[in-house]
């Protein structure tokens, strides 16, 4: 059985606390203290300083002393339950981003487009006009 950082001993009679701890344990000790906060086990200045401790301990032992101190979990006390977020509004965010940025879009291109090529099109109109009115002049029925 393997023992976490907190532990001061390991399967098989084996001493821990002097080896070298990893970041993940660590991040591991500071995910404890972060869960003590939020149950109101721990001030804000103790979470400060305990964390701080943390990432400078470089041994389990030291991770050890860290987490020792901090008042149990009263019995029959659950943890505080994360709500799962609602799917529907996100939905129609998403769906009301798109047609406001195709509202946006679309009167833009239109622009840029008769910027570039508004001249033309002038001028193929006036073309277009001209040849139908002075073709219609000339024919006699």
């Amino acid at each position: 059985m393997t023992r976490g950082p907190g532990d001061h001993g390991a399967a098989g009679g084996m001493d821990r606390d002097g080896l070298r701890a990893s970041d993940a344990d660590r991040e591991q000790v500071i995910d404890t203290l972060k869960t003590a906060f939020v149950e109101g086990r721990l001030t804000r200045d103790q979470l400060t300083v305990r964390t701080g401790q943390a990432l400078t301990s470089r041994t389990y032992g030291g991770l050890a002393a860290v987490t020792d101190g901090i008042p149990a979990r009263p019995t029959g006390v659950q943890p505080p339950r994360v709500a799962a977020p609602d799917r529907a509004p996100r939905l129609r965010t998403r769906k009301a981003t798109a047609w406001a940025a195709c509202a946006a879009v679309s009167p833009a291109l239109a622009a840029a487009f008769f910027t570039y090529y508004g001249g033309f099109v002038v001028l193929f109109l006036l073309a277009f006009t001209g040849l139908t009115v002075t073709s219609s002049t000339h024919r006699r029925i």
